[in-house]
Parts: structure tokens; C-alpha cells; sequence
């Protein structure tokens, strides 16, 4: 088709113009990898190839965005659109959303060097009380004159590109099916800016935010080369950005809280490998092991399997979850990262540098892989596994028999298990393995063939909790003959609560109350321990039971190290909770505003704010240490150890 005939057809004319931003950020792209070249080694032309065909889709969503207005003035099925004033209006409009996002773009040529990852929205508040800032951006603009004359240049190629292609006022043969075809185009053009905006319309799938990112590299240093800055900034925009406090001179801080881990030990390494089994919705209220005093001490729960397994393993009288949702969870067990009142996943920060423990033991030989039976691309744990250092992900897409698919999430519990254990038996070690469950997760359905099987109760959840036990039964019985199993440490927790039974479950510390099992078969490592635990001790830990011997950060703490006191906090929006001493504090605005005894008080009734003020000292002290020390890390991007 010549290009002229294009002009006939303004809906025609409308993608191309899309097709254009898309085309000028992939040249921002690229301009954004030779700019920083020594900052990116040993990339091949296929790894980078695979990444610019990756950020199509991040560079399709911020294009969708940031042409809402220009698509529906494009699109208004009325004949004024051909007007020379209008179409001024919307080149106009054009040039300058677009314009301003390759600006961006070419800032981050730039300010890339400085934070590590492509800028966000806090990025505003950063430069917001600078009494100079005309004088600084135009300073910036001549001290980096190779990014400025590159942003000149793709500012000449939109605007001469834009005009090659004009649309002209048609004549049809018939006005009703010319407007007829207008109108129906309306519904199609939003079906796609909904489809572009939140990257497809996969079943469970989160609109793609910055993590996503990581499922194009090999590295998680290299995910900003798939983003575009405009897509940072607007899956940002609206989320608080975190505040960098200074409650502490950095000596008293890392007396009070130091996430940086620095190894002491003299034995040897041992490479024993790694399986952690992460149960969806397990709440340690349906464990009846770990609730000896429930109901008068009659209570039996709905875990057989787990409850015996306890016997021969360790578990914590105290077990924490980090938050109240699936992506808290996975860079807090995975990598030690909590996710305060914004998840960790979503935030400004997902693309900062971590160390997962599949980074830090891929120093020591291990192969690691993580599965979830989920469609891939699910919550976006396909793309964080990427970001902690994982080898392979195995999800729906790699499981081979689609029949045992449950009609809503993913392959049933007892089947992908059983998937899992055939992997395992094909991995050479030592090996690092994780396996997020679905099936406790509603519409809370068995297979057919286990209808009445399982202990039903007061909640529709127990039901499918006994599903899940008795799949974690099968994969134990599979696996417990193989070589590799009695050199391998089992670690099985859960993401989050769900629906509670007992009032004593339901408040601040109950409704965070989950288990925390580490099993090594014919280890020492067993018994209740009098400790508390939560989800991002489950790194430092192991990495301690393994004597791991190099410096990483963890925001969690050794759980066999008796030496330090245990304690615990995550977030409730943007109330804070610190369990530690017995108690818990509930802080708002850096305030300590209520302390229970969760031992004594049970239903956390009696509030000693004012009757025991050392102590509320003491605990908002550390929460502060602890705000501090995250807040910083995380805005300085400063969550892995680097060579000085």
C-alpha cells in the first residue's frame, strides 16, 4: 500500500501514529544501553534483542497512557476531526505528552548513573524544594550534551514522522455506514487501550507494573534496559513514596538495626540443598499442633500431615507474615524484603538491586527453580523469581497435562506437587526449589474425586486447607526414598491469613499468625522454639544453617541465633505493628499509639500504652530504627553489597 493511500482512513492514520512512539521509545532504548554500555557487560545481541522485544510491552502500556486524550480526539466519530484547527489541536497535543515522555527517557541516559534504576515518581519530590532549578536543568542539559542532542534528535524524527502521514476527509458512498463503522470502532479502540494500559487480558493477571520487567533478562541489574521511564513514572504515580527519616545518627542506628549481614562463622559450607514450600492462605489458626490451648485444648485443626511433620521439626511458638497479600510474601521469604504499606512488588522500588537467596547461593553452585501452577505471568512471580536470582520458573505453561487445571487459578495442588517431585528428582545439587501452592485459595473447591473427603468446619477454606495437607502428604511419600532427600532443608510457611474461626485470631496479631516450619530429616532441628519468627527471617536463616560465609542484606534476622532478641512488624496501610517482648505496638505517623500484651490478652483488649512507658520506648525505638533503615535502603537503592 503506497503511503499516501494511508491518508484516506484517520483510524489507520491513529496507529501509525501509535506505531511511531513505540518505534521513538525503542530508539530511546537503545539510546539508553549505549549511553551507559560499561554499566551493562557482557550482554549478547540475543539477550538484548530478547529485551527490546520484552519493553514492547512496557513501552505499548506508557504509549496508551500517555495518549489517552490524543486516541479519543482520534476517535469521536464526527467530521470536524478533519478540520485544520482541530487536527492542530491534537498535533499539538501530541508533540507535548509525547515529546515530554522521550525527555524523560533521555533523562535517564543520565540519571541512571546516580540511582541504578530508571526513575519513578518519587523523583519529583527529590528535586521539589531545589530554589534552582531552571539553573540545574539547563546546566545538566549542556554538562550531558550527548543525551541532550539525542533527545533533539528524536524530538525531529516524531515531528517529521508525525507529518509524512496526514489523514484526509473522506467521501463515502454511504453516511450511514460510514458512521455506523466510526461508532463501532469506539468500543474496539477501548477494549485495546485497556488490553495496552495493563499489558493483556491473561486470566489472573495483574496489570504489568516494574517488576514484570525482570522476566526478559538473565539479570536483575538489567531490567532497566526493558523499561521506559514514562511507564516507571505513571505505575508509580499515586503510590506514596517512601520519606527518608533521620530519627538516628547511622553509629546508633546500626546499634538499634543493621539489615547488613556480616558472616561470622568458621565451618565450612554446606551444600545441602533448599526446598521452601510456601502455602497459599495457611493461616496457623487451621495447624491444630501449633494451637495447643484452642478451644480448652480439644482442638484438632484440619492438618494431619502437617501436624506430624511438626514432631520432627522446628517451628517458632510466634510466626509472623510480613503482609496480607501473595506479593508481600515472595520478597519477603525469598529475598528478606518486607513490603511496608505499599507491597514491595508494586512500589517505586521494584526495580532496585536485591539479593534473593537464588542470587547468593548461585555463588555457591546451586541450580534453583521456582514454581507456581498458576497461568505464567501470575501476580507477576514469574518476573519477581527473575529479580531474586532463579534459574527456572516452571508454571502453567510448563506443566504438561492441561486437564488438571482447576477452571480458575492453576494445576490442582496434588498434581503440580506431584510435577514438582519429578523435578526435583531430575535436579543435579546442590539445588534451591520453591513451590507456591493454589488451591486454598476461593472459590475453596476439591477435585471431584475428593468431594467429602476432607474435615469441613465453620469456614469454607478448611476444607481445601485438608486438600492441600494431603497433597503435601503425597509429595513427602514420593520424594522421602530418593538420595537427595535427607541432604535437603524443608522450610514450610505461607503467604497470609484468610478467613479466621476464633476470636483470638481475629485481630493485629492473630490475623498475621502463620506457620513457620523448618524440617531437616534426622537433623537436630526440632521442637517448639520460644522465639519470635516472621517471613524474612526464612533467608537469613537458612543462609546461616548452611554457613553461608560472604556480607548480604537482609531486613530479617538469624532465628538460631539466641544472642539477638527476636521480633517482628509489617504494616497495615499505614499503621505500623512491632511484635517484640510479648507485646504488640501499633504505631501511626512514626506515634506509638496502642501496646497489648498478645500472651495475657488474648483478644488484645487491654491497651498499656500509658502503663508501661519504658517499654513503649524501647519498642518505638526500634520500629523507628527499622522505618529508618528500610526507608533509606530502599530510596538509595542501596539493598545489595558492593565492592568500595
Amino acid at each position: 500500500m503506497k503511503l499516501k493511500n494511508l491518508t484516506k482512513n484517520i483510524l489507520i492514520v491513529l496507529i501509525y501514529r501509535i506505531f511511531l512512539v513505540l518505534f521513538l521509545f525503542s530508539l530511546c532504548r537503545i539510546g539508553f544501553y549505549f549511553f551507559n554500555l560499561k554499566m551493562f557487560p557482557d550482554i549478547s545481541v540475543g539477550e538484548f534483542l530478547i529485551m527490546m522485544k520484552g519493553g514492547l510491552l512496557f513501552d505499548i502500556s506508557a504509549a496508551v497512557y500517555i495518549n489517552m486524550p490524543f486516541i479519543l480526539l482520534e476517535v469521536v466519530p464526527f467530521d470536524f476531526r478533519y478540520s485544520t484547527i482541530y487536527e492542530k489541536i491534537v498535533r499539538i497535543l501530541f508533540f507535548v505528552t509525547n515529546g515530554i515522555a522521550i525527555a524523560a527517557n533521555c533523562m535517564d541516559f543520565v540519571y541512571y548513573r546516580f540511582v541504578f534504576k530508571r526513575a519513578t515518581a518519587d523523583v519529583f519530590k527529590t528535586f521539589e524544594n531545589e530554589e534552582h532549578m531552571s539553573k540545574m536543568f539547563f546546566k545538566y542539559m549542556a554538562d550531558y550534551w550527548p543525551a541532550t542532542i539525542i533527545c533533539f534528535f528524536i524530538w525531529f524524527l516524531m515531528v517529521f514522522l508525525y507529518n509524512k502521514v496526514k489523514p484526509v476527509k473522506p467521501e463515502p458512498k454511504s453516511r450511514i455506514a460510514y458512521y455506523l463503522i466510526n461508532v463501532l470502532f469506539i468500543p474496539i479502540a477501548l477494549a485495546l487501550v485497556i488490553g495496552g494500559a495493563r499489558g493483556g487480558y491473561k486470566h489472573s493477571t495483574r496489570p504489568i507494573t516494574i517488576s514484570n520487567a525482570a522476566k526478559y533478562v538473565k539479570s536483575p541489574h538489567d531490567v532497566p534496559i526493558v523499561l521506559n521511564t514514562p511507564f516507571s513514572i505513571i505505575r508509580t504515580s499515586g503510590k506514596k513514596p517512601l520519606v527518608k527519616y533521620h530519627f538516628f545518627a547511622k553509629e546508633k542506628l546500626d546499634e538499634i538495626y543493621n539489615p547488613h549481614i556480616v558472616h561470622d562463622t568458621t565451618k565450612p559450607f554446606t551444600k545441602d540443598n533448599v526446598v521452601i514450600i510456601i502455602l497459599e492462605s495457611f493461616a496457623r489458626e487451621y495447624i491444630g499442633s501449633l494451637n495447643p490451648e484452642l478451644e480448652g485444648g480439644t482442638y484438632k485443626g484440619y492438618t494431619p500431615f502437617i501436624d506430624s511433620l511438626i514432631k520432627e521439626s522446628l517451628t517458632f511458638d510466634v510466626s509472623i507474615a510480613d503482609g496480607k497479600k501473595s506479593i508481600d510474601a515472595m520478597p519477603s521469604i525469598l529475598a528478606s524484603v518486607p513490603s511496608l504499606e505499599t507491597p514491595y512488588i508494586i512500589s517505586h522500588y521494584a526495580n532496585n538491586q536485591i539479593n534473593g537467596i537464588a542470587s547468593l547461593l548461585k555463588t555457591k553452585g546451586y541450580y534453583s527453580a521456582f514454581f507456581h501452577g498458576a497461568p505464567n505471568g501470575s501476580m507477576g512471580f514469574d518476573s519477581f523469581a527473575r529479580m531474586a536470582g532463579f534459574d527456572s520458573y516452571f508454571g502453567l505453561n510448563e506443566y504438561p497435562n492441561k486437564n488438571d487445571f482447576d477452571g480458575m487459578w492453576g494445576v490442582w495442588d496434588e498434581p503440580f506437587f506431584h510435577f514438582f517431585a519429578q523435578k526435583l528428582n531430575g535436579f543435579q545439587q546442590p539445588f534451591l526449589a520453591s513451590i507456591f501452592s493454589i488451591s486454598s485459595h476461593h472459590p475453596f473447591k476439591v477435585p471431584e474425586k475428593y468431594v467429602n473427603k476432607f474435615k469441613k468446619g465453620p469456614a469454607p477454606i478448611v476444607e481445601v486447607v485438608g486438600y492441600t495437607d494431603f497433597a503435601l502428604r503425597e509429595f513427602f511419600t514420593e520424594i522421602s526414598d530418593k538420595p537427595w532427600f535427607r541432604n535437603t532443608l524443608f522450610v514450610i510457611t505461607a503467604d497470609h491469613t484468610n478467613e479466621s474461626i476464633h476470636k483470638e485470631f481475629q485481630n493485629d496479631f492473630g490475623s498475621y499468625s502463620i506457620p513457620i516450619i523448618f524440617f531437616k530429616p534426622g537433623s537436630d532441628l526440632k521442637g517448639m522454639k520460644k522465639r519470635i519468627a516472621q517471613q524474612i527471617d526464612i533467608m537469613p536463616t537458612i543462609l546461616n544453617y548452611l554457613n553461608y560465609d560472604h556480607d548480604y542484606i537482609a531486613f530479617g534476622t538469624n532465628l538460631l541465633d539466641d544472642s539477638r532478641e527476636s521480633f517482628a512488624f509489617n504494616t497495615n496501610g499505614s499503621n505500623y505493628h512491632l511484635y517484640m517482648r510479648d507485646h504488640i505496638l501499633e504505631m501511626m505517623d512514626n506515634r506509638a499509639m496502642d501496646l497489648y500484651n498478645f500472651r495475657t490478652d488474648k483478644y488484645l483488649e487491654s491497651n498499656l500504652i500509658t502503663k508501661e512507658p519504658d517499654l513503649v520506648n524501647i519498642m518505638t525505638e526500634k520500629m523507628k530504627a527499622v522505618i529508618q533503615s528500610y526507608n533509606s535502603r530502599l530510596i538509595d537503592n542501596d539493598m545489595v553489597v558492593r565492592d568500595h
